[in-house]
């Protein structure tokens, strides 16, 4: 666990994987930051046990209690030094101070996804996707739209990219592709089943996979080749909702801005398609 790692974000980012006990930590530690600090782990093992606390540390990537109170620390400093005061409260009774809680958050949101992204690895990935047959972004549910916009984004840039609606048509696609070919998956919980269905066709395939989701251990970040994470917050705004499309519509931002800048032909690409389109935008 690097340092510079939001705790907030960890604990909404897994916070599906967690068994019941170990949401029960998690739902107090996000309720009561401050207090935390200066808890030891049997006050925060109340109604449970010490070596669960210590395998939940654990299990989010801490060396244990103290590593992750260390963590929070800092993460409280750096709330209280903001000179904007912000919480996690919605009310459209207090619609301005609302906009400033939800803004904060979502800032947080994407701060904590860049903080989480290997250099190395992503350059590995951007040279991947560049030099693909076809780069296939398979979603379902709530993040069709962020793969749409992948395909749309990478094809702009003469790379042939596919994406779909259907499922059946997704997993069509899948099994003509071959080892020349990316298929890049983008799930927010990382534990889709039609997902790891297509994950598992891909792979008889050969193709190099590429998952975007909130949790690396999870069953299609460790059936890929390469992962990014991605956080999520919505949990603080909205109790037990964590859905947020924000960083994973900004890693495929990320991956178009890169390319567009390293790929020789990039440009002259984005100038023939803005011309194809343009009569259609000036009407």
């Amino acid at each position: 666990m690097q340092d510079h790692i939001n705790v907030s974000g960890v604990l909404c980012s897994s916070y599906d994987t967690f068994f019941e006990a170990e949401k029960k930590i998690a739902d107090y530690i996000l309720e009561h930051k401050s207090e935390i600090i200066d808890m030891t782990v049997a006050a925060l093992a109340s109604g449970t046990s010490d070596a669960t606390v210590s395998r939940f540390c654990r299990r989010c990537g801490f060396n244990g209690f103290h590593h992750l109170k260390i963590t929070l620390a800092k993460e409280v400093a750096e709330e209280r030094g903001k000179s904007v005061e912000v919480s996690n409260d919605i009310s459209r009774d207090n619609i301005a101070q609302s906009l400033q809680n939800i803004l904060a958050n979502k800032a947080a949101e994407l701060t904590q996804t860049v903080s989480m992204m290997d250099p190395v690895q992503l350059g590995k990935i951007l040279e991947l996707i560049e030099h693909a047959r076809t780069v296939q972004l398979v979603a379902v549910g709530n993040t069709i739209p962020v793969a749409l916009d992948g395909a749309f984004k990478f094809n702009q840039l003469g790379i042939q990219a596919v994406s779909g609606t259907i499922w059946e048509t997704q997993m069509a696609f899948t099994c003509n592709m071959g080892p020349e070919d990316v298929v890049i998956i983008i799930s927010n919980s990382g534990f889709s089943k039609r997902l790891m269905t297509l994950t598992a066709v891909a792979k008889e395939n050969h193709c190099k996979m590429i998952a975007i989701t909130n949790n690396a251990a999870s069953p299609l970040g460790q059936a890929s080749d390469y992962h990014i994470t991605t956080a999520t917050r919505e949990k603080l705004l909205l109790g037990e909702f964590c859905f947020s499309r924000v960083s994973a519509t900004m890693v495929v931002e990320i991956l178009y801005l890169f390319l567009a800048v390293s790929k020789k032909d990039s440009y002259d690409h984005i100038r023939r398609h803005e011309i194809a389109i343009s009569e259609d935008k000036n009407n």
